[in-house]
C-alpha cells in the first residue's frame, strides 16, 4: 500500500474517530468514572471492535446487511436497544466520586465489564459495517492482495482510535478533577441522554439514508 493512500487514510479516520459518538462518549465517561487506568479496558474493547468490523467487512458481513432487510433491521435494533441500556444506566447513575483517591468510581462495574460494554456498543451498530464497506474500498488496490492492505488499514484504524479514545478519557478524569461529586453526576447524565438519543437515531435509520 502506498504511503500517501495509507496516510490520506489516516487523516480522514481521524476526523470520523474524534467526531463524538457512543465510543466517544463511553471513553469520555469512563475517564471520569474509573480514571485513565481503568479506562484503557473499554479502550481495549473499542479497538477489538475495530478488528471485529474491518474483518467482517473484509469478508463480506457489511455488503450483507447492506443487501439484506432483515439482517440489518436485526442488528439495528439489537443496537438500538443496547444503546438505550448503556445509556438509562448512565443517565440513573449517582455519578459517585471518592474523594479520597481523586478519582471517580463506579460500585459493581469489573474490567471486563468495562471492556465489553464499549466492544458491544460499537459491534452491534450496523453503522459501523456499512460505514466501512463504502470507506474502506476507496483505499483498497484491487490489483494488489487484499489481506496485507485490510490488515494495514485495520491496524492504523485501531492506533489511531487507542490514542483519540485516550484523549478523551483523560479529559473526562481532568474534568471531574475540577467538577468534583455534582459535575461526575451531570457529565453521566448528559453522556446518558446522548446515548439515548442515538439509540433513537439508530432506531430510526434506514439502509437508504447510508
Amino acid at each position: 500500500m502506498h504511503e500517501t493512500t495509507l496516510f490520506l487514510f489516516a487523516a480522514v479516520s481521524c476526523v470520523g474517530i474524534a467526531t463524538p459518538g457512543p465510543t466517544v462518549l463511553l471513553a469520555l465517561t469512563n475517564g471520569s468514572r474509573y480514571g485513565v487506568r481503568r479506562a484503557t479496558y473499554g479502550f481495549a474493547g473499542a479497538v477489538a471492535s475495530d478488528f471485529v468490523l474491518i474483518c467482517a467487512v473484509a469478508l463480506g458481513l457489511g455488503a450483507l446487511l447492506a443487501a439484506s432487510v432483515f439482517w440489518f433491521t436485526v442488528v439495528k435494533w439489537v443496537g438500538a436497544a443496547y444503546l438505550a441500556y448503556v445509556g438509562i444506566r448512565l443517565l440513573t447513575s449517582n455519578g459517585t466520586f471518592d474523594a479520597a483517591t481523586d478519582s471517580a468510581q463506579a460500585s459493581g462495574d469489573s474490567d471486563r465489564a468495562i471492556f465489553l460494554k464499549s466492544f458491544l456498543t460499537a459491534v452491534t451498530n450496523p453503522k459501523g459495517y456499512l460505514f466501512f464497506s463504502a470507506f474502506l474500498p476507496q483505499f483498497i488496490a484491487p490489483s494488489s492482495p487484499l489481506a496485507p492492505q485490510y490488515v494495514a488499514l485495520a491496524v492504523t484504524f485501531a492506533l489511531l482510535d487507542l490514542s483519540i479514545m485516550f484523549g478523551y478519557a483523560l479529559l473526562g478524569a481532568r474534568a471531574i478533577r475540577l467538577l468534583k461529586q455534582t459535575g461526575a453526576r451531570w457529565l453521566e447524565r448528559i453522556s446518558g441522554a446522548m446515548l439515548i438519543a442515538l439509540a433513537g437515531s439508530l432506531a430510526l435509520y434506514r439502509r437508504h439514508a447510508a
